[in-house]
């Protein structure tokens, strides 16, 4: 897979479409006042299931919780740690794709290097990339002589 490169959405393989189409609803469900940005994030599991979240502000803004944790979050507490990809949907700021936030992308390194893929609500085109590629060098298991 070419990493880092802008698709358009009919490209994508079947089951991550449907990972993008899931995600676009669960974004719907955005609680955003005061941002009004919403996110809708999913992640596609290997043995299939998905599970999908959106983003949850505050008033007290670092309690809120990013769209990409919600969905993590939701998949671990259901017993699913390996996944296959994570998709991102939200609009583009500047005409440019939305990442996760530096605490979502190492959330999502504590599970391996995965594909993400970016889409805006329309989902015209996606930006496929991975993890290494918006966190290189990333704090980890796979890092553990680090910590020795």
């Amino acid at each position: 897979m070419n990493i880092e490169e802008v698709i358009d959405f009919t490209a994508v393989e079947p089951d991550v479409q449907s990972l993008i189409k899931k995600t676009v609803a669960a974004r719907e469900y955005s609680y955003s006042p005061y941002s009004k940005f919403k996110v809708g994030a999913g992640v596609l599991c290997i043995d299939g299931t998905i599970f999908t979240g959106c983003n949850i502000e505050n008033a007290s803004y670092p309690v809120g919780i990013c769209a990409e944790r919600t969905a993590i979050v939701k998949a671990v507490s259901e017993g699913k740690r390996k996944f296959k990809v994570l998709a991102v949907v939200a609009d583009k700021e500047n005409n440019t794709f939305t990442t996760p936030c530096g605490l979502c992308r190492q959330t999502i390194a504590e599970f391996g290097d995965i594909p993400i893929y970016l889409a805006e609500p329309l989902m015209k085109s996606v930006l496929r990339t991975s993890l290494s590629k918006l966190l290189p060098c990333a704090f980890g298991l796979g890092n553990a002589e680090i910590l020795q």
